[in-house]
């Protein structure tokens, strides 16, 4: 009699996943549509968008790499969420943050290589989050709407990173790809091993999931932010510092986003330069969707949508489709999520309504034995 409860409870856990997966599904199905209407192996297709994901040893490194920065991109969305916050600016952030540890071995040269990249590090990180900062401050001071101020300002640092890398910083030597002068070998990020090529950016980006969970979830702060959430005229009554809790979300948010053009500009491009704009924050949004808002959700959803980006090639090399046919799948996908989160959010009353009806039906059998 004890065990009753175990299946509902164990339904009603899994429950906010579902709308994902049945994203997922649907999106999937609309992509097969779509190149079927085109003539082109639907089922190949599918087939090649897992194999080019998690099909080899090679397939997971190249998932692992690009998931990286979406953990920390998504971080950028999901934590001012739990304020009640809808930041879309990470792209700014990252780019930033990017030039931000680009600059400073120019700033403080001959640094030992350890010293150095914890500098890059916490200067990348200063830069995003003093940037979506600023998103938060004029939110809560002057009543500017956050998803729009977050876009623009968005636009506005991906201008100063142009500006700037193709100006002053700009390295003479590099002709026809604008950028700044290389990092030293000794500021380069290497592997995880020589046998995984995946760089340390991917631990940084689970450790930044794990920490925002425990944040979030078993610290008064966490609590806090959950009624700011949840409904501001409440926690203004009971006495929370609202405007510092959502300043407090933009900053961390905004600093894994730094965090993440710092891991591309050290372990990746070696420099700052326009491949860092390669819509990472853009992704990062799906990806907190995805998991809605969830520290480790974001995890998996990051890996998921790493590897849907990563087999853009090989549909490309087998099948004669277009590299940015991956980019469909991740629109439908986005869609898709949307359309499913409004649809249960309708049938939302009719879940508590039967979760509550099966608790007073297993009450009245407990009471009668």
């Amino acid at each position: 009699m004890n065990r009753l409860p175990l299946l509902p409870r164990t339904i009603r856990t899994a429950l906010p996943a579902l709308p994902t997966l049945l994203a997922l599904v649907s999106s999937f199905l609309l992509f097969m549509l779509f190149l079927g209407v085109q003539g082109k192996p639907s089922w190949e297709a599918c087939r090649l968008v897992f194999e080019g994901a998690f099909g080899s040893v090679f397939a997971w490194e190249n998932t692992l790499q690009r998931a990286a920065p979406l953990m920390l991109t998504a971080l950028c969305v999901a934590l001012p969420a739990h304020a009640g916050l809808i930041i879309i600016g990470g792209e700014g952030a990252l780019v930033l943050g990017a030039l931000a540890a680009a600059v400073l071995p120019r700033i403080v040269p001959g640094l030992a290589p350890l010293p150095m990249l914890l500098g890059m590090g916490c200067v990348s990180m200063l830069a995003g989050g003093l940037w979506i900062g600023i998103n938060g401050w004029m939110r809560q001071k002057r009543g500017l709407n956050e998803t729009i101020g977050s876009l623009l300002l968005s636009y506005i640092a991906i201008a100063l990173f142009n500006q700037l890398v193709e100006g002053p910083l700009r390295d003479p030597a590099s002709l026809n790809k604008p950028s700044t002068p290389p990092l030293a070998e000794d500021y380069l990020i290497g592997p995880l091993s020589e046998s995984f090529q995946v760089h340390w950016g991917l631990v940084a980006g689970v450790l930044a999931c794990v920490l925002a969970h425990v944040l979030v979830r078993y610290s008064v702060t966490g609590f806090s932010l959950r009624i700011v959430g949840g409904n501001v005229r409440t926690a203004r009554m009971v006495g929370l510092p609202v405007d510092r809790l959502v300043l407090l979300t933009c900053v961390l948010g905004g600093a894994c986003a730094g965090l993440a053009g710092m891991f591309e500009v050290s372990a990746v491009q070696g420099s700052a330069n326009a491949a860092l704009i390669a819509g990472y924050g853009v992704s990062g949004i799906l990806v907190a969707f995805a998991a809605r808002h969830n520290p480790p959700g974001i995890i998996v959803c990051a890996i998921l949508l790493g590897g849907i980006e990563a087999s853009g090639s090989l549909l490309q090399r087998r099948l004669g489709l277009p590299d940015a046919t991956t980019l469909i799948l991740e629109g439908l996908l986005f869609t898709n999520l949307l359309a499913w989160e409004a649809l249960w959010g309708r049938i939302g009353r009719w879940r508590l309504y039967l979760g509550e009806r099966y608790e007073r039906r297993y009450a009245m059998e407990a009471q009668h034995g």
